[in-house]
């Protein structure tokens, strides 16, 4: 078996429709055990009090946030390589998901600024990247939108996404490009100098599992519902050239 067979609208369709209610209840039972234990049974930050609980929602948010955007490069690319259509819905259909959780990354981010650094905003490198992050989705979007020609939208949106890719990127790693911004270093690392404390740890894991599965869970349903609106208006099509 070939991972290429699931670009056959079809196919993919008849696997992903089972999976869509599983991805959604995990991401829910994640969510709910991940955020309730996060934020009333571990204690507050001997420095940041309890303004620390927030990263159970701004890490997994943030995370999505480029990830999503790495999910739509590998669609992009295989898009503009093989032409699957299949993998250039399921870009499109990913952006407003990422562009969602871009917005929450920074609201998190401004709500946990403000005590920390006494502002909303501040220009660090990774903030600055994030909001041109988030500004290459709504460029990304509008552009989709803008094309009245499917294919010629998928084109240029894949480059698009090309681009915006340094972005993602930089918003990644511009914490260890820039050591003098304010945002803090990596939550979640493979050096234990750097990690979280291991009494945030689990629920932090637990909560990034949520947000992981409601973005599969979403990308899936979206990419699937488009992939029928595309065949009922080539139905209308076709039926309308038989009526003429």
């Amino acid at each position: 078996m070939s991972i290429w067979e699931y670009a056959n609208p079809k196919k993919f369709i008849a696997t992903t429709t089972p999976l869509i209610p599983w991805a959604f209840g995990l991401a829910g039972l994640c969510l709910v055990v991940g955020l309730s234990w996060g934020f009333f049974l571990t204690p507050d930050d001997y420095r940041q009090g309890s303004t620390v609980k927030i990263i159970y929602l701004h890490v997994p948010s943030a995370m999505m946030a480029i990830n999503a955007w790495a999910m739509m490069l590998v669609a992009s690319l295989i898009w503009l390589i093989r032409r699957h259509h299949v993998s250039a819905l399921a870009a499109k259909d990913a952006a407003p998901v990422g562009l969602t959780m871009t917005l929450i990354a920074l609201w998190t981010g401004a709500v946990w600024g403000q005590p920390m650094w006494g502002t909303w905003w501040a220009w660090d490198p990774r903030l600055t990247a994030f909001l041109i992050l988030f500004l290459f989705y709504l460029g990304y979007i509008a552009l989709w939108e803008a094309i009245p020609d499917p294919d010629q939208a998928a084109d240029l949106t894949s480059v698009l996404c090309l681009v915006g890719s340094v972005f993602a990127i930089l918003s990644r790693y511009a914490v260890n490009c820039w050591n003098q911004g304010l945002h803090q270093g990596a939550s979640l690392s493979l050096d234990a100098e750097e990690n979280i404390a291991d009494i945030f740890w689990v629920p932090i894991l637990v909560c990034i599992a949520g947000f992981v599965l409601l973005f599969i869970a979403l990308v899936l349903l979206r990419t699937g519902t488009e992939i029928r609106l595309r065949r009922l208006r080539a139905l209308e099509r076709q039926a309308q050239r038989s009526a003429a």
